[in-house]
């Protein structure tokens, strides 16, 4: 397939890697022109995952990426610039969206921002270093259309990335986006140094908040407890290379959030999805104590008093 990828981050970086391995015809689309260039002469991006070998990726500027005669366009940007990303692309190919979040603006899940053509997301627990070194991996795709789905799943699936099909487009996206949030309360838990115990407990009950989110919104249950739920939660709480949790890690020992995405260095899209999820629960009805919390953190909040409150809320059965 003629392929364009547009984002030059980590994560667009890792997945050129996997359709290359394919043997696609992969474009990586850049903001930057001189990012753009040094990947086009070097094989190597100079500001993410250094070490991926890009050769055989065509690297250009978003503007003079061949879109308009792409077979899929995927779309790995910021949450914050899906909507008119989306909005500016041409041509009528189809869109697999990677990015984990909901739109800032409206609240809405990621792939109703993209109009007028087929949409699919991808997620699962997919770190992109992990991907560009060639280490095994799995993931779902998600689409109201089925066809797509299953076309996205032939063109991609390898024996390094295996992929799933997942009919159920909601709660794949809410899980996307609600465990980069979890992942920040997690980081605090390794921040203040409180223990294993802490920590599984902490993801556990975050796992039965994405769920109850899932379940007013319409979401498969089953989604909650899959690769794209409970796989992707475990591995963006715990792996080294999670950015969400190393920012809650920093924030816990007394950095605030912007001086905690500035040492990570790249987008932090818990930080980002946080009030958005807040307020759609407050939309929805539904109780989400640890997403409220880390809300309240944010806000200023001290995390050993946010820590007090949530250890000390009313016994209820499991």
């Amino acid at each position: 397939m003629r392929i364009v990828v547009v984002g030059g981050g980590s994560w667009g970086t890792g997945f050129s890697c996997v359709l290359l391995h394919r043997d696609h015809d992969v474009t990586l689309a850049c903001r930057d022109p001189e990012q753009a260039h040094a990947i086009a002469t070097t094989g190597r991006n100079p500001r993410y995952l250094q070490t991926a070998d890009l050769r055989g990726i065509t690297a250009t500027t978003i503007e003079e990426a061949p879109i308009a005669d792409a077979e899929l366009v995927v779309l790995a940007v910021p949450s914050r610039a899906v909507a008119d990303v989306a909005a500016a692309l041409p041509g009528d190919a189809p869109v697999l969206s990677l990015t984990k979040g909901l739109d800032p603006a409206t609240g809405e899940r990621l792939s109703t921002r993209v109009q007028g053509r087929p949409v699919a997301v991808l997620s699962g627990p997919n770190m992109a270093e992990e991907v560009a070194d060639g280490l095994p991996s799995a993931t779902v795709i998600a689409s109201e259309d089925h066809a797509l789905a299953e076309r996205l799943q032939e063109a991609i699936n390898s024996m390094i990335f295996r992929v799933y099909v997942n009919d159920d487009l909601v709660g794949v996206e809410l899980c996307a986006a609600a465990k980069n949030v979890i992942a920040l309360a997690a980081g605090g838990v390794d921040g203040l140094g409180i223990g294993d115990n802490a920590k599984a407990s902490l993801i556990t009950r975050g796992l039965v908040e994405m769920a109850r989110l899932g379940e007013a919104e319409g979401a498969a249950q089953e989604t909650f407890s899959g690769l794209a739920g409970m796989g992707d939660l475990i591995v963006t709480c715990f792996s080294s290379y999670g950015r969400n949790r190393r920012a809650g890690e920093l924030i816990a020992r007394g950095a605030s959030a912007d001086e905690a995405a500035a040492e990570i260095g790249q987008v932090v899209e818990g930080l980002t999805t946080a009030p958005v999820l807040r307020d759609l629960s407050h939309r929805l009805g539904v109780e989400l104590p640890i997403t409220e919390g880390v809300c309240r953190v944010l806000g200023g909040e001290s995390i050993h008093a946010l820590l007090a409150s949530l250890m000390g809320r009313v016994p209820t059965a499991e």
